[in-house]
């Protein structure tokens, strides 16, 4: 990843966790607590790519895991946004703009959902078994629902602050005067109209040249 990537990752990714521990966990909501983590990866992968998305998803969900009051196995959490981030950037557009809000919605819904079972898959794994004893139908559904109204405020003000991050107007600048440069540069040495007008303008020389000798002889012999 290249250094603007990282440093605005980190930093929306530092400001997603203080907000989700400091805030949206306690405000103590039925069910699950919105994910921002989860939002902000999403955000960022959907303009990052796959392979960005996964990057920054396992950034997150370390830092999730170790940033304190976790109760989880270390890693846990990095694996189910390490996921989520990279299928979620499977689906970045070419142009990397989204014409439409109904994709990334269903991205967020689908995130939601399959960010709850794939944690509650590893947690099964390790013995963890909380999610039956709290509802696994009331997890999938509130998760669901709160990440689906948080979004509309999150996810499109990060994809607009990614893509600004990475169209670079200088290099832009410079890269159009290389093209100029190389235009310029082919159009001189690919022998074209300047060339050819050159050619018929000595051409044009030699032949008025030659017509003035020849004058100036037949001038000389009607003389003579």
């Amino acid at each position: 990843m290249r250094l603007n990537r990282i440093l605005l990752s980190s930093a929306l990714v530092v400001v997603a966790l203080v907000v989700q521990v400091s805030v949206l966990s306690r405000l103590h909501l039925p069910g699950a607590v919105p994910d921002l983590l989860l939002l902000t990866v999403l955000g960022l992968a959907m303009v990052y790519g796959h392979v960005g998305g996964a990057l920054v998803g396992f950034g997150a969900g370390l830092l999730a895991d170790l940033a304190p009051p976790a109760d989880h196995a270390a890693g846990r959490y990095a694996l189910v946004l390490c996921v989520i981030g990279y299928c979620a950037g499977l689906i970045k557009p070419e142009t990397g703009q989204v014409k439409s809000a109904t994709g990334p919605m269903a991205v967020v819904v689908a995130a939601a959902i399959g960010s709850t079972l794939l944690y509650a898959g590893v947690g099964a794994l390790v013995g963890d078994t909380a999610a039956r004893h709290v509802g696994l139908a009331g997890l999938l559904s509130t998760a669901a629902l709160y990440d689906l109204l948080l979004a509309p405020f999150v996810v499109p003000g990060i994809m607009a602050l990614a893509r600004r991050v990475e169209n670079d107007p200088l290099a832009e600048t410079t890269g159009s005067a290389s093209k100029a440069t190389d235009i310029s540069a082919g159009w001189l040495s690919a022998g074209t109209g300047l060339r050819i007008g050159g050619q018929r303008n000595g051409l044009r020389v030699k032949v008025a040249r030659a017509r003035t000798a020849r004058a100036g002889r037949i001038k000389g012999v009607k003389r003579l």
